[in-house]
């Protein structure tokens, strides 16, 4: 199956690393260079674009071919479902997680009056320039808050300590080829 395809219709996405929204209008021409976590990132004769996972059925003939959210249990909610979640956000140029890249530092669970759970994480980018901190970050919310039981979901993007490369767990180590 090749990575080419074209947009069958106008299309709304992100630049990148910029984070600008914009639209790609119907017919053009997109390369498939990343497909991680439910959104699609793409390149075309304009730059490189993300396209959030709602708006992937605009690329004629791409299929998903992976989960495009974190799953949980209907009935159980627990730190490590929270940590998964997490583990299916990316940034759109980097194929490993936010949580294997060494960019979440804080998870706090804390129980609610009505017995569900709110969820406050921070995390970093790997840039502070970069434009796609806020849809990084609401992508990992929105996923945290689909979790059964959330509440409330918080994703705060902190500065300190900043990021290194030598955060990077070594199973992202290994996905980059730094072993």
């Amino acid at each position: 199956m090749s990575n080419t395809h074209t947009l069958v219709h106008d299309c709304p996405a992100t630049a990148i690393p910029a984070g600008d929204v914009l639209t790609l209008p119907a017919g053009t021409e997109v390369f498939i260079a990343q497909t991680l976590g439910g959104n699609v990132t793409v390149r075309t004769d304009r730059g490189l674009f993300r396209i959030a996972r709602e708006n992937a059925p605009a690329i004629s003939g791409y299929v998903p071919t992976e989960a495009a959210t974190a799953q949980g249990s209907a009935d159980a909610f627990s730190e490590k479902a929270v940590w998964e979640a997490l583990r299916t956000c990316f940034d759109p140029e980097i194929p490993v997680n936010i949580v294997d890249l060494g960019l979440v530092y804080d998870l706090s669970i804390e129980p609610t009056p009505a017995g569900g759970h709110a969820v406050d994480v921070k995390m970093t980018l790997t840039a502070p320039g970069c434009g796609m901190g806020p849809v990084i970050a609401e992508d990992a919310r929105q996923k945290i808050a689909a979790l059964p039981a959330v509440e409330s979901a918080n994703v705060h993007i902190v500065w300190d300590p900043q990021w290194t490369p030598q955060m990077i767990s070594a199973e992202g180590r290994k996905i980059l080829g730094l072993e």
